[in-house]
């Protein structure tokens, strides 16, 4: 069986090409879509039964979001609150401004340990700061613990969905990935042996790695503890067995009291898995002498958050706390899956969240990938306003592009400006629908549709078809009518 390091793929946003032209392959894969798809149905129905059966889930909702509200209006006495309680109770906490920052506290606190492996419960942090190829680079080898990350890691795969990053992959496709990396002849892709065969080839590692990288769901100003939910056992593992931890984990997870986790669990389960309560919920608070790490480090992360702290639309986007509800009801990511917002952080979450940490330089399409439909509004169990959010954002990417190009010179400005002059006189609307009307004949065939149409429109005729305009507008139409009724 193999064990070298595997290969972990790089979630650049500064790289990713546009969301448009990054979904096109994903809507020509007729299997991801259907493995997408599947899942997300599974999911949806699972989260539906359980939100119906609580009586008080809208109150659930408003109080987690006055909560959360709380902190972010607060933030600066819940962290400092937060480093107090933990290096009293033997922790020791860093502060990162970016992701540079964070990656070389990380490396020098492995170089300390003289750590050449790490093993890692699931932290999505980890991979906004691209933490794992730098670290290979270095020659510290990691190891993905969740049965997800370790299907994407060994597969050489970028996650596509928050809670569930493997969620585009089926089972016989994990069959052959296991069967290739880990060096299993005749593997069957029944979920039992593919766990089997997980658990296997991480048990060494448990037994004798003595670093852990973690994320964290949440802090808790109160006691200086961490408090992290999965599903497996995984997490359990490398809390107790290393007698190092190191925990990253973005500014905006803090809660001010234990007793807040009392709402946020219930939420949380319910909108990320669709269950009760999360399988494994851990904890912990510093340093217990002969008991788990010995060693304990926070490495907190601001990376691009402080600006959102500052601005009041876009502050409510930090109020998130990763359950994926809005893009499993998202009807975009539904046709695109996670892989076409280059990003750790697909959906409409990432696409409001993804902008904001790259400081509004790249990823300028994402507040895009949205129909405005506002689902994601009414699942998200914090209440985070990702249309309101969506819809500034898009003002802040038309007011660059009109900056960089230049007001007299920016297309969409000026097509905006004949629009509005355009719908603000009636004869001149009524000359542009003749006019269009003449103009659109020459695409119309003769079932009746325009089935391709050049330049900018070709966008419309590229995935649909359209119906040709009738031979008389709606006012035409009336017009006669009352004509004839005299």
């Amino acid at each position: 069986m193999s064990h070298a390091a595997p290969t972990h793929p790089v979630l650049d946003p500064a790289l990713a090409p546009p969301f448009p032209q990054a979904a096109l392959p994903v809507l020509r894969n007729p299997q991801l879509r259907k493995n997408v798809a599947h899942a997300i149905d599974v999911i949806q129905a699972k989260r539906a039964r359980l939100v119906t059966e609580k009586t008080d889930w809208q109150e659930l909702r408003t109080a987690a979001s006055a909560m959360r509200a709380h902190v972010l209006e607060n933030l600066g006495a819940y962290l400092t609150e937060f480093e107090t309680k933990c290096t009293a109770a033997g922790g020791i906490v860093h502060w990162a401004t970016d992701a540079a920052e964070a990656r070389q506290i990380i490396l020098d606190l492995l170089r300390k340990e003289n750590a050449s492996e790490v093993i890692k419960i699931k932290t999505m942090t980890s991979a906004e700061i691209q933490l794992n190829p730098f670290l290979e680079a270095a020659g510290i080898g990691t190891y993905e613990t969740d049965l997800a990350e370790i299907i994407l890691q060994l597969g050489g795969e970028e996650p596509s969905h928050i809670v569930v990053p493997a969620l585009h992959v089926n089972r016989s496709q994990v069959r052959e990935i296991f069967a290739r990396r880990m060096g299993i002849k005749d593997l069957s892709d029944d979920p039992e042996a593919l766990t089997a065969a997980a658990r296997s080839y991480l048990r060494q590692k448990f037994l004798t790695v003595p670093t852990a990288i973690s994320g964290a769901n949440f802090l808790i100003a109160e006691t200086g503890s961490v408090a992290i939910v999965e599903s497996e056992g995984n997490g359990r593992m490398c809390l107790t067995l290393p007698r190092t931890m190191i925990t990253l984990a973005g500014i905006e997870k803090v809660l001010p009291r234990y007793q807040d986790l009392e709402v946020m669990l219930q939420l949380l389960a319910r909108s990320a898995t669709g269950e009760r309560m999360n399988p494994y919920t851990s904890l912990w608070t510093g340093v217990t002498p002969g008991d788990g790490p010995q060693r304990f480090h926070v490495v907190l992360l601001d990376n691009g958050r402080s600006s959102m702290l500052a601005r009041e639309v876009e502050r409510q986007t930090l109020k998130c706390i990763r359950c994926a509800a809005c893009m499993n009801a998202c009807p975009v990511y539904r046709q695109t899956g996670g892989h076409a917002y280059g990003s750790v952080y697909p959906g409409p979450i990432g696409a409001i969240l993804t902008p904001q940490l790259m400081h509004m330089h790249h990823a300028q399409s994402l507040p895009y990938a949205s129909s405005l439909c506002g689902a994601c509004y009414e699942v998200c169990p914090v209440k985070i306003n990702i249309p309101e959010v969506l819809l500034e954002l898009r003002h802040q990417v038309v007011d660059q592009e009109r900056k960089r190009a230049g007001r007299i010179f920016d297309p969409m400005y000026l097509g905006l400006r004949i629009a509005n002059l355009i719908f603000s006189r009636a004869w001149l609307f009524h000359a542009a629908q003749r006019m269009a009307r003449i103009g659109l004949r020459c695409f119309t065939r003769k079932d009746g549709w325009i089935h391709s149409l050049p330049s900018v429109g070709a966008k419309w005729t590229q995935t649909r078809d359209l119906r040709g305009l009738p031979s008389q507008t709606f006012h035409e139409w009336w017009a006669a009518r009352r004509k004839e009724a005299r």
